[in-house]
């Protein structure tokens, strides 16, 4: 069955931490404010920074705040949700306290008359070919029951050795080879016709890129429209330009939503 809305609002990769107040902040007003205009909304994975199982965070002040606003925002509004690579663990309960609708990814909707597959995107990006091992192995139920067993303080070191470790990767890729690096952590022209293909679509949009845009794309005679949501960060002016963006889908068209000026 295919979910049917006049209006949408599509956000993705927000990385909420305690340590990023402004970028928090701004979700809080996002949710009172921005998503009360729209009749469902779309998060499209890594909500959280990471996440290492419901139980985890019982006792942050941080985490219940996030969980009372999407509580609130899904009373007024229909909010679905999906898995990111950051936020994978996100489990039945938290799901039931918020009051959000799990998607699978990926998923087709409807929305002002037109149909969309969304997705997180990491399962796009096959050029990364160690990352998709690791991202299979993660998956597997049994490797997510044996991690959830283990102590609290075990998972929050582990989660943050292998945040560690990949960005220190990134980084030296980027000196070393930028471009191929690039390449390899961009969704392929491959991965998406297949994935368009196999749910009959020709409109896709995720995140996980960080690199927000709106492409018309093609590959064998086959040809569709790829929207990649932005990144949001606040907290960081010292490096990188404030941003925050959500995807608008209404009676008009689809268009960016500036969430810094709005």
């Amino acid at each position: 069955m295919i979910l049917h809305y006049a209006s949408a609002l599509l956000i993705s990769d927000l990385h909420l931490t305690p340590s990023m107040p402004l970028t928090a902040q701004r979700f809080f007003d996002f949710c009172e404010k921005d998503a009360l205009k729209v009749d469902a909304i779309f998060i499209l994975g890594d909500l959280f920074e990471y996440w290492v199982g419901d139980d985890a965070v019982l006792h942050s002040p941080f985490h219940q705040e996030v969980k009372r606003a999407l509580a609130t925002l899904s009373t007024k509004v229909k909010t679905y949700y999906l898995h990111g690579n950051r936020d994978f663990l996100i489990g039945s309960d938290f799901l039931k306290k918020t009051g959000m609708t799990l998607l699978v990814d990926p998923s087709k909707i409807q929305i002002a008359g037109d149909q969309y597959i969304v997705s997180h995107g990491d399962a796009l990006c096959t050029a990364d070919v160690g990352y998709q091992l690791f991202r299979n192995w993660v998956r597997k139920p049994w490797i997510q029951k044996l991690f959830l067993r283990l102590p609290v303080h075990w998972r929050r070191s582990i989660a943050n050795n292998l945040r560690s470790n990949s960005t220190i990767q990134y980084q030296k890729a980027e000196r070393v080879r930028p471009k191929a690096n690039q390449i390899k952590t961009n969704v392929t022209l491959a991965a998406s016709a297949a994935l368009l293909r196999g749910l009959a679509g020709d409109k896709l949009i995720h995140g996980h890129t960080h690199l927000p845009g709106h492409h018309h794309e093609n590959l064998n005679q086959q040809d569709w429209q790829r929207w990649v949501l932005s990144d949001w960060d606040l907290d960081h002016p010292e490096t990188i330009l404030p941003k925050a963006s959500a995807l608008l889908i209404d009676a008009n068209g689809v268009r960016y939503l500036d969430l810094i000026r709005s």
